[in-house]
């Protein structure tokens, strides 16, 4: 992933100027972090997990711009002609393959030569016939939420902190191949970042040990890789896509596992409507929570940063669940 060091022509600068001062600050070959963004490496991140990765790791030496606006879906994005621009001028370029079908094509046709794609730094799984049964009808047309079609592979790797680790140390060693001068501070950040995501994770791990009830359901199937680390069963309304509707039947059979299995909460997420998650709750005589994928942080959002809202979401589970 060598990131090549432009010289840039007059025109492309006057470009890149317009678009974003971030956009033009990593085309200076002084790969130092100078003040008013001169020299810092450029990085486009496509949505909120991975911008987050980028800021903490990269600190001072990187200028990071997302592709997606807190707030927005980031399954529904189209990149912009602005946004492409941009991306044509940056160093590195993160991103999660299968999410953001739009994204995926932009950075395939860009120039970028540190193209990261998180997917690649961990391994992904299939949650979709663990969760109710209700991938099954789902997998057949798979694309239509930005999956690679066919695999129902689950995208939703950055709420296992223990996964997002290890996608952290990845884009930590992308950013150290991008900008060797600064290699030493970004082996730094990553390693107190990863220290942060160990102490997630053992929080997590004790505070859902012991609960009196294993399962929650969700409004969509963001929490597979979640459930799995901390033995949850999770059960989710609508599948992988948060827009679809769920069945007459999968509504009754919410209902009769809720009583079955002791559940308290229907959880819903701040971007998707809650519209179906409180019907439900109303009929089966449930509460409603948020339970956050973390897709963007809004002024909604139970946290200023990835860290807050997920122990926002440790509270909430623990509440459900009947933690003891």
């Amino acid at each position: 992933m060598n990131v090549r060091r432009r010289h840039i022509s007059a025109g492309v600068i006057a470009t890149a100027t317009a678009l974003a001062l971030g956009s033009l600050s990593a085309c200076s070959s002084d790969s130092s972090a100078a003040d008013g963004g001169g020299g810092k490496l450029d990085v486009v991140a496509s949505f909120y997990p991975l911008q987050f990765l980028a800021e903490e790791i990269g600190g001072s030496h990187v200028s990071v711009n997302t592709l997606t606006e807190p707030g927005q879906e980031p399954h529904d994005l189209e990149i912009s002609a602005k946004q492409t621009a941009q991306l044509q001028e940056s160093d590195v370029a993160l991103y999660l393959k299968g999410l953001q079908p739009s994204v995926d094509e932009a950075i395939g046709q860009s120039e970028v030569k540190a193209k990261v794609d998180a997917a690649t730094l961990t391994s992904l799984e299939k949650h979709g016939n663990e969760v109710g049964g209700h991938a099954a009808e789902h997998d057949e047309d798979e694309d239509e939420h930005g999956h690679e079609e066919g695999s129902g592979l689950d995208p939703h790797i950055w709420l296992d902190p223990v996964k997002y680790a290890e996608v952290a140390e990845g884009v930590g060693k992308a950013f150290e191949k991008a900008d060797p001068d600064n290699a030493a501070t970004y082996k730094k950040n990553t390693a107190a970042l990863v220290k942060k995501l160990d102490g997630l994770d053992t929080r997590f791990e004790d505070g859902l040990k012991n609960t009196e009830t294993k399962v929650f359901i969700t409004t969509h199937a963001a929490f597979g890789y979640l459930a799995e680390r901390y033995g949850l069963t999770e059960e989710a309304i609508n599948g992988l896509d948060p827009e679809s509707e769920p069945s007459a039947n999968r509504v009754k059979d919410l209902e009769k596992m809720a009583k079955a299995d002791g559940v308290s909460t229907v959880f819903y997420e701040t971007l998707v409507s809650d519209k179906t998650a409180k019907t439900i709750a109303a009929d089966a005589d449930l509460r409603t929570d948020v339970l956050d994928p973390i897709e963007g942080i809004t002024e909604k959002s139970r946290g200023d940063d990835y860290i807050q809202v997920m122990d926002a979401n440790l509270k909430a589970l623990q509440t459900a669940l009947g933690a003891k």
